[in-house]
C-alpha cells in the first residue's frame, strides 16, 4: 500500500469506527494479510469473509496474530 492509499484507509477506519462506536483495529496490516491470503489462495470472495471471521475470533478473545497465522496456514493448504 502506498502512502496515499494508507492515508485513505486510515481515514476510512476513523470514519467507520466513529460511526459504529467501536475501537480501531490495532494492526491493520495483519487484517490486510488475512484478506490477501484468502483472496490469493482460495477465492477473492473469501477475503472479506475471512477478515470477518478473524474479527469475530478476536472479539471472543483470540490473539489477532494467532488467528491470522491460522487463516494463512489454512489458506495456503487449501486445495478443494
Amino acid at each position: 500500500m502506498n502512502a496515499e492509499q494508507a492515508a485513505r484507509v486510515a481515514r476510512w477506519v476513523e470514519m467507520v469506527t466513529a460511526e459504529l462506536d467501536v475501537p480501531a483495529p490495532p494492526d491493520v496490516e495483519t487484517i490486510l494479510d488475512v484478506a490477501k491470503d484468502a483472496a490469493h489462495n482460495v477465492e477473492r470472495p473469501a477475503a472479506p469473509i475471512s477478515t470477518y471471521l478473524q474479527g469475530y475470533a478476536v472479539a471472543q478473545g483470540a490473539d489477532p496474530r494467532t488467528v491470522a497465522d491460522a487463516i494463512a496456514r489454512l489458506a495456503q493448504g487449501f486445495d478443494v
